[in-house]
């Protein structure tokens, strides 16, 4: 898992050390209840393996009622703290078979912290005393590849910006703490945004609360670029138009796996006229650890078909030489290369059927149109009027996320939309998709996605200019600029990174006072003689933290500057959550629920 200098194995491995600690202290057999959402993450720590080394013997799903027979000594709730999961597990606790013998211990493992609510709330129902064991698991950041870890906070938007609730920005902070521990200080930090403002102080604090957690390890990172969600609205709702983008808007990437529909990849028989027909979703693990992939995922969807094609040749052309074996050792030598052909083999044939997949929705006239339309508002055409293809879609009742992100778009691309406008939308979308969405759009109003514009003036186009948002002359096949993930849009939060970078953030001051929130720097000293000498030609790293959330087609374009010849930084990202525009106006959605009267 190291990409370049950065090498995010030693993460896992701190993960791995904590854990075995815990379930060492729970002595004996173990079954553990699991709070389902943490399931995902946590197989990207440590395996099965790992817990049957220690003694882990059954797993379970947490629900309420009575938990499974198992005759096991501990029984251990891996949950986060939140208190309609505490309500789960005094139902569990009280259940229990007080009478049954032996008896079984309850420990309780909180993740990523513990806390007091949730504690004070068992103890009022009476089973707080029932555990032995009550910890937490600091399971902040998760290494999801080589050089992208995530929070996989899934809330941490709407608590930002919605709720004022700053608990997902204390676990950024710890989690840069963590960070900081095992890769050294990082000496400079930049920020733009209020979540990000309030990380750096935190992080500060920290430091002078914990002097003691300086360590004498060399820098690894050079920057840190702390960045809110709300300083860019606009990137997450723009369809993604990468490889991996494109898998994630369709099918949805859920801790680096993906479902898929079978038919596809159901093995080709002779004369059965394919009666047996998978019904299980194909489940595929995606990261870089797959040659192929490694090299496709962050291409331009356009771009992928000719690698796909390239690769069939060489991978048959390969096949060819057996024919050509004659000695024993050449015999030998094929062989011996056969168990890696036949993973390239596989590898090209589940993603040659992905592409195919794929193809069938962006060559389809709705994609065409719904892109179309994105692609006018974010160079600035028409965003100040109702658009014909909204309503159009609006009457024919197209998924209400659809319709939700189209006109979030409009309003970002505009600064907020003319109160008629918005009102004309509003009544549009309530009428046809009922009144209990009001509470939604409400949500999107407070988080700057969908509001009235303030003050008259559109600074969209400013930005735009300024920070060459927009690009004409697109070169999907063979990119030059960043823009080519969306197809002639460069996101907005990877512009800033790569101006932060050079010239520097001095040259777009107007523009920064623009968008939402303070920018700052802070420099964090160093102990003496761990000030770098930069070598000749030596990259600089930053890790790029995306507070909010943060989109393949993001990283994909923070991988390309990585990439570049002559562009001397290297990226990391980080962040709360990976999302795209569907689950992020998810997150904010809300029904009202009819009165139960």
């Amino acid at each position: 898992l190291s990409s370049g200098r950065v090498n995010l194995t030693a993460l896992r491995e701190a993960g791995r050390r904590e854990l075995r600690e815990f379930l060492d202290k729970c002595a004996g057999s173990k079954a553990i209840v699991w709070d389902e959402y943490l399931t995902g993450p946590f197989g990207l720590i440590a395996q099965y393996s790992l817990l049957k080394e220690h003694e882990v013997e059954k797993m379970f799903t947490l629900k309420p009622g009575r938990l499974p027979p198992a005759d096991v000594k501990n029984i251990i709730f891996f949950v986060r703290p939140k208190l309609e999961l505490m309500d789960i597990i005094t139902d569990n606790v009280l259940r229990e078979d007080r009478g049954r013998s032996p008896q079984r211990d309850f420990h309780i493992l909180f993740v990523p912290r513990r806390s007091l609510l949730c504690e004070q709330w068992l103890k009022e129902q009476g089973v707080l005393g029932s555990f032995i064991h009550r910890e937490q698991y600091s399971l902040d950041l998760i290494p999801f590849d080589g050089d992208l870890l995530s929070m996989e906070s899934e809330g941490a938007f709407k608590e930002c910006y919605l709720e004022s609730d700053q608990t997902s920005l204390y676990h950024a902070a710890k989690g840069l703490m963590t960070l900081q521990a095992l890769y050294g200080t990082i000496p400079q930090i930049f920020g733009k945004g209020d979540c990000a403002r309030h990380v750096a102080n935190m992080m500060i604090r920290m430091k002078r609360e914990f002097p003691g957690s300086q360590n004498s390890i060399f820098p690894v990172f050079d920057t840190l670029l702390l960045l809110d969600r709300n300083v860019d609205l606009l990137t997450p709702l723009a369809t993604q138009l990468t490889y991996e983008g494109l898998i994630d808007e369709i099918y949805g990437i859920q801790n680096t796996y993906v479902k898929l529909p079978p038919e596809k990849f159901a093995p080709k028989k002779q004369g059965e006229g394919g009666k047996d027909l998978p019904t299980e979703p194909k489940k595929l693990q995606l990261n870089s650890a797959e040659e192929l992939y490694a090299e496709i995922r962050d291409k331009n969807f356009n771009a992928v078909g000719s690698v796909l094609s390239k690769k069939a040749k060489i991978i048959s052309a390969a096949f060819e030489e057996r024919h050509h074996a004659k000695t024993v050792g050449e015999i030998k030598q094929f062989v011996s290369q056969l168990p890696h052909m036949q993973a390239a083999r596989s590898s090209l044939a589940n993603h040659t059927s992905i592409a195919e997949l794929i193809k069938d929705i962006t060559t389809s006239e709705d994609f065409f149109d719904n892109l179309t339309v994105e692609q006018e508002f974010m160079s600035g055409i028409d965003t100040d009027k109702v658009n014909n293809y909204i309503e159009d879609c609006i009457a024919q009742k197209h998924p209400l996320i659809k319709i939700l992100r189209l006109v979030c778009l409009q309003s970002v691309c505009n600064s907020g939309l003319k109160q008629k406008v918005l009102d004309h939308y509003k009544r549009e979308i309530l009428q046809t998709y009922g009144y209990e969405h009001i509470l939604t759009l409400n949500n999107l109003e407070k988080a700057g996605l969908l509001k009235p514009q303030t003050g008259g003036r559109n600074n969209y186009p400013t930005i735009r200019k300024t920070l060459r948002l927009w690009m004409d002359d697109v070169n999907e096949q063979n990119p030059n600029d960043i823009s080519y993930v969306y197809s002639g849009y460069a996101p907005l939060s990877v512009r800033l990174a790569q101006l932060l970078a050079r010239p520097g953030w001095r040259s777009i001051e107007e523009v920064l006072k623009m968008l939402p929130g303070p920018h700052f720097e802070e420099r964090q000293q160093l102990p003496t003689g761990l000030q770098k000498k930069r070598q000749q030609g030596e990259n600089r790293v930053t890790l790029v933290f995306f507070l909010g959330g943060v989109t393949y087609a993001e990283i994909a374009a923070l991988r390309f500057l990585s990439q570049m010849e002559d562009g001397g930084t290297e990226y990391i990202i980080a962040t709360t959550k990976l999302i795209n525009g569907t689950t992020w106006i998810k997150s904010l959605m809300e029904k009202l629920e009819p009165a139960p009267f």
